[in-house]
């Protein structure tokens, strides 16, 4: 096994879970808070800090600007003087891919196809579901969440964070089908078959790429 795969997904499709069980299938890493954790190890933010600019852009002038005023052990003057966000992104980018050098893993969201863009072991997934396998899913999942209309107003505003993040610091469009490699309907066939439909993808790929 030398495939790295990366997961985009849209809230409440499973895909992190979906990540979690393709991971374990091929006993490799499973990355996803840990990239926060790596990032803010390596670069000297903290990790709330970085929590709080996960996959989420800040459009606050005066947040960023107050923010510059410290210094975050990176040191030359093009970084110094980025926006706060622009250096989360850039610690993010940097733990991606030392995490990917050192083996095959998964990768859930985060850019980490954009930030592997020249490796070519890589598969780029993404998974997406219908309102109702989402609604149910996050019902499922989150117990403060408890009608419909909330759960769809979380995964709207969820995926537009998502999208946001990713089409301003990628050069790509998030959830289209030209940004990935295969782009799967969990709802349609479950977690389960989804799992087992990427585990044959990924084979295949390492047949196709020996």
């Amino acid at each position: 096994m030398n495939t790295i795969i990366t997961i985009g997904r849209q809230y409440g499709s499973a895909g992190h879970e979906i990540g979690e069980k393709v991971a374990n299938y091929f006993k490799i890493p499973f990355c996803d808070k840990s990239i926060l954790t790596r990032a803010a190890k390596e670069s000297g933010f903290c990790e709330e800090m970085i929590q709080n600019h996960d996959e989420r852009p800040t459009s606050s002038f005066l947040y960023n600007l107050v923010m510059d005023t410290y210094s975050f052990g990176y040191n030359s003057s093009s970084f110094v003087d980025m926006p706060i966000s622009h250096k989360v992104f850039l610690a993010q980018f940097d733990a991606i891919k030392k995490m990917a050098n050192e083996g095959p893993c998964v990768f859930v969201g985060r850019c980490a196809d954009y930030a592997l863009n020249d490796y070519k072991n890589v598969i780029n997934l993404f998974i997406y579901a219908d309102d109702d396998f989402k609604i149910k899913n996050i019902l499922k999942k989150e117990p403060s969440i408890t009608t419909e209309a909330k759960a769809r107003e979380t995964y709207l505003k969820k995926d537009k964070q998502r999208a946001s993040y990713y089409n301003y610091y990628s050069s790509k469009k998030w959830g289209h089908a030209e940004s990935y490699d295969l782009c799967i309907n969990s709802g349609k066939l479950g977690v389960d078959r989804t799992v087992d439909l990427i585990v044959q993808y990924v084979e295949d790929f390492e047949k196709a790429t020996k």
